[in-house]
């Protein structure tokens, strides 16, 4: 099959279009530099001609109040694209739980990105994946100051990119879900736990203080970022950081 992937440079889109590649399929990566861009509407027909499947990988450039309106411009960008084009699945990839936070921007974006999707016109899929592994140290880095670091004790249950990568190949290879598929790591930890973990593990002598007002996880209530019943990632947090 022919896939269009957008966003097909990031760190998601890249191993994405390796995975589809390497499986015989023909997955072609689009981004601005490539001269498809998802705001203005301008080389979106072109990049999608011909393709099978469209992988919506693109992400907001801010996670602030600006954000619903990159996804609601882009997604009817991208959609209008897809149906001209005859596309028959669309793919996005959205975050476990984000329906349960509204309290930010950015999820609400997300939010509002599956439900563009799933009111269109295109047979589609929703990949929602748990935090990933790659963003904890800059997730650290939020609440840091001199030789300590603030972290409240939200559950969390982080998964590697590639395992994020797989799953997203594997569901755009298949027939459409027309729902959602939860993915996440295997592990699940409080985030003040999984800090004082990385910082063992890199010899960093800094110290994690538990602070249920620290950073943005602090407005998550319970356990909604976490999914006991997703479809488990086999990578865990150590080996990942070894």
């Amino acid at each position: 099959m022919k896939f269009a992937v957008i966003g097909g440079t990031g760190l998601i889109g890249s191993q994405v279009v390796s995975n589809l590649n390497a499986a015989g399929h023909e997955a072609v990566p689009h981004s601005r530099s490539t001269g498809a861009d998802i705001i203005s509407g301008q080389g979106l027909d072109e990049a999608v001609a011909g393709a099978d499947v469209v992988v919506n990988l693109a992400n907001s450039p801010t996670f602030d109040e600006a954000s619903p309106a990159f996804f609601e411009t882009s997604m009817g960008n991208l959609l209008a694209a897809a149906r001209k084009g005859g596309v028959g699945h669309f793919v996005i990839l959205s975050i476990v739980g984000a329906d349960q936070v509204p309290e930010l921007d950015y999820y609400r974006a997300k939010v509002l990105q599956e439900h563009l999707l799933a009111a269109g016109p295109i047979p589609y899929s929703i990949v929602r994946a748990t935090q990933f592994m790659d963003f904890m140290d800059a997730v650290l880095s939020w609440t840091a100051d001199g030789d300590t670091v603030r972290l409240p004790a939200t559950p969390i249950q982080p998964i590697a990119s590639k395992d994020v990568a797989d799953a997203v190949a594997e569901v755009a290879a298949g027939a459409p879900l027309n729902g959602i598929r939860d993915i996440a790591g295997p592990e699940i930890f409080s985030l003040d736990e999984l800090g004082r973990f990385i910082l063992s593990r890199k010899g960093d002598s800094r110290t994690v203080v538990t602070d249920p007002t620290a950073g943005m996880f602090a407005v998550v209530k319970g356990d909604v970022l976490t999914d006991k019943d997703a479809h488990l990632a086999p990578t865990r947090y150590a080996d990942w950081l070894s």
